[in-house]
């Protein structure tokens, strides 16, 4: 038998870890790849933590299930026992996997094309830390190369927890007269959220279930999807719009107009409804959660859940209440919290239901329009070049540190004023009338964002238009 070690596996792989999770080709995560990472994991993990189970899910992409039969069967080699929960959300195993106080991992690929796919690891607490990705990376362990994979018998008990994490928040008729739609696709939680609303009362309206798995990007929702919010809204007359992305942690909402709110406005909304002391979010989210004056503290950080939740511990040890949100919407309680007398645990990781609740909690007694027109008058808008190598785009962003007018003009900006530049996360460049833009290579896929903010939602569509276009054009 062929005796393998992790580290030279995972070098040769073309895999790396992205800004949340390891992300490549699906041809790439081969048996042996797979398991190269479940052994480093373990051994990362039981560095600090004592098990003898690791909880495994997968999304609805159709190299998951193989994957997690090449995890599960390394776990068997290193004389560990496997649960594995099926389809379900990330948060669903995250949550289940705690409460269990075990390590989970989740084969998803999120939002990126079904031509890739990915791991996301999880401690018995919550997402592994950046070091800790290191620490996989880096792992010599021993192992023999797989031949046999096992089938793997579903366990219910991740989405029944998940469900009544929620539920039991709620009286049962928390979402009378709500009528909501589900947008299905292939996200992994779709055999759970329309049983999750209808428990708190809603009428709930299937729409578009798919048999081919569906790359929703909630940071950039294509036209296609906005059309059909809009005729949806228009046909049906929802109270809400709800999906998610590909793996079920970052929510897609609409509210009765049939628009999708940005993810970071949802997240302001949803603390501002869960009276949250402190937050921290990316660098990329709206200025409006600052200009709100709704928290005691915002603290800034780099794009992706690792660093929003070290943040966490800073915060908690000042202040009752913490919780954060990125730019795509996922939201991630950082302490526990009470509603409605009943104790919400902390779930350190990206929540698309959570968001959804507490939207229609403060819309009970008006529209979700109505909650937006309060808020100050900030709008962001974000889109990306796709194959765009990652190299090339750290190559614009670097140049551009120590000369960005220079590249503001090639980007048709004339002689710009630049009142900040940001370097925390990419390139942030905030100009002297107030509109923002900030270019960053994406953590997953060979793309390049671009993040835009404005005083009008037609201003943060041109600005972000304009740099895509100038960029392709000139790089």
């Amino acid at each position: 038998m062929t005796q393998l070690i992790t580290k030279n596996v995972l070098e040769n792989s073309g895999v790396k870890f992205g800004t949340s999770g390891a992300r490549g080709l699906v041809t790439d995560f081969t048996a042996d790849v797979c398991a190269a990472f479940t052994h480093a994991f373990i051994a990362a993990m039981q560095q600090n933590f004592e098990f003898d189970t690791i909880a495994i899910a997968i999304d609805n992409r159709p190299s998951s299930y193989a994957m997690a039969q090449a995890c599960s069967a390394a776990l068997e080699q290193a004389n560990l026992k496997t649960v594995y929960y099926g389809v379900v959300p990330t948060p669903a195993l995250a949550y289940a996997a705690m409460q269990a106080d075990i390590p989970s991992i989740m084969v998803t690929g999120s939002h990126i094309p079904f031509d890739r796919n990915g791991l996301k690891f999880y401690r018995p607490d919550g997402e592994i830390t950046k070091a800790e990705e290191q620490t996989i990376n880096t792992a010599a362990v021993e192992f023999t190369a797989l031949t046999d994979l096992p089938e793997l018998i579903t366990d219910t008990a991740a989405a029944q927890l998940y469900i009544a994490r929620y539920t039991r928040l709620f009286d049962q008729s928390f979402l009378a007269g709500k009528h909501i739609g589900i947008y299905e696709h292939s996200s992994a939680g779709r055999d759970l959220y329309q049983d999750l609303f209808t428990q708190l009362g809603a009428k709930v309206t299937p729409l578009e279930r798919s048999d081919q798995f569906v790359p929703i990007d909630t940071e950039a929702v294509s036209e296609a999807d906005k059309e059909k919010a809009l005729a949806w809204s228009k046909e049906f007359g929802f109270d809400l719009i709800f999906s998610t992305d590909g793996d079920g942690d970052r929510p897609l909402l609409a509210g009765e107009d049939g628009k999708w709110l940005r993810g970071d406005i949802l997240g302001l909304l949803c603390a501002q409804a869960l009276n949250i002391d402190a937050l921290a979010v990316p660098v990329s989210c709206n200025t409006a959660i600052e200009l709100s004056c709704v928290f005691k503290k915002v603290e800034r950080t780099s794009i992706g859940s690792p660093y929003v939740i070290a943040e966490f511990e800073q915060l908690n040890q000042e202040f009752s209440s913490v919780a954060g949100f990125e730019a795509n919407g996922g939201f991630l309680l950082g302490s526990d919290i009470q509603i409605n007398g009943q104790t919400l645990k902390a779930l350190p990781t990206r929540d698309a239901v959570l968001p959804a609740l507490m939207l229609l909690a403060a819309s009970k007694e008006k529209t979700v329009v109505s909650l937006l027109d309060v808020l100050p008058a900030r709008y962001t808008h974000s889109d990306r070049i796709q194959n765009f190598a990652t190299e090339k785009s750290l190559t614009i962003i670097n140049q551009a540190k120590d000369k960005p007018e220079a590249l503001l003009k090639k980007l048709g900006f004339e002689a710009p004023t630049i009142a900040n530049v940001n370097t925390t996360d990419g390139l942030r460049l905030t100009l002297a009338d107030g509109n923002i833009v900030h270019l960053r290579p994406s953590g997953n896929a060979p793309e390049l964002r671009c993040y835009a903010e404005s005083d009008s939602v037609e201003m943060a569509v041109k600005l972000a238009n304009q740099v895509l276009e100038k960029l392709k054009a000139e790089f």
